[in-house]
């Protein structure tokens, strides 16, 4: 599904964010990203959705070059979950935020009508549809938020901090919600316990390379090679 050879990418500035990635990731399978502020994650993520175009090296996603020329087939294949929802949320009501995607696409009001009350009520929103987002609750946008990605019936998905400032209950509701996906998702997160129980595979970086790529519970349970680049033993596996 997703294929990088030799990514890198430098700001302005010329600190190197990315440097010479090559990975590969099969479709429908979950990845998380981990690595201490800095090690270049949020830079990675934002080229697999076209917000950064390769510099040097590429990307392809499902077969389609990541460039100027493709950036809409992109936009609509991969689906971004941001880290806070203020930041996905802003018109309205709900019903509008949800429905702003598939309108942007073109589709038909009735066709988008039903997309819209198909993805609330899986969800667990469709009686909030009337209120605005800023009204809801915490947990709530977040769900929200995944409710305007997830009507895009995207084939990849990106979810960056995705239970921050969660209680445990929605926490354990993500959980399940991202586990019962069936496609492709990629998580960026601090959060290794929630790595754990939602991601198949774990690649670690630091100073913009890919350090290590295994399976979750082997990367995950190796407390040597987590305290190596700024990270600890998931919750879990502590005491």
């Amino acid at each position: 599904m997703i294929a990088l050879e030799g990514l890198s990418f430098s700001y302005p500035d010329g600190t190197k964010a990315i440097d010479h990635i090559s990975l590969t990731i099969t479709e429908g399978s979950s990845v998380g990203i981990v690595g201490a502020n800095g090690a270049g994650k949020s830079t990675l993520v934002n080229h697999l959705n076209g917000y950064y175009l390769p510099r040097e090296g590429s990307i392809s996603i499902g077969g389609i070059l990541v460039c100027k020329k493709h950036l809409d087939r992109i936009h609509k294949m991969v689906g971004l979950l941001f880290q806070n929802p203020d930041d996905q949320l802003f018109t309205a009501r709900l019903y509008d935020d949800v429905a702003f995607g598939p309108e942007n696409l073109g589709i038909n009001k009735a066709d988008i009508a039903i997309l819209v009350e198909e993805v609330l009520r899986e969800l667990n929103l469709w009686e909030l549809r009337e209120k605005p987002p800023a009204h809801l609750s915490q947990g709530q946008k977040r769900f929200a938020s995944f409710a305007t990605v997830l009507v895009m019936k995207p084939e990849v998905i990106i979810m960056d901090e995705p239970t921050a400032d969660l209680d445990p209950k929605n926490r354990r509701k993500l959980i399940n919600l991202v586990n019962g996906l069936g496609i492709t998702k990629i998580t960026v997160s601090h959060d290794l316990d929630f790595i754990w129980d939602t991601c198949q595979r774990v690649c670690i970086m630091n100073r913009g390379r890919i350090v290590a790529d295994g399976p979750a519970k082997d990367i995950l349970g190796n407390r040597d090679l987590l305290e190596a680049n700024s990270l600890e033993l998931p919750l879990r596996l502590q005491g």
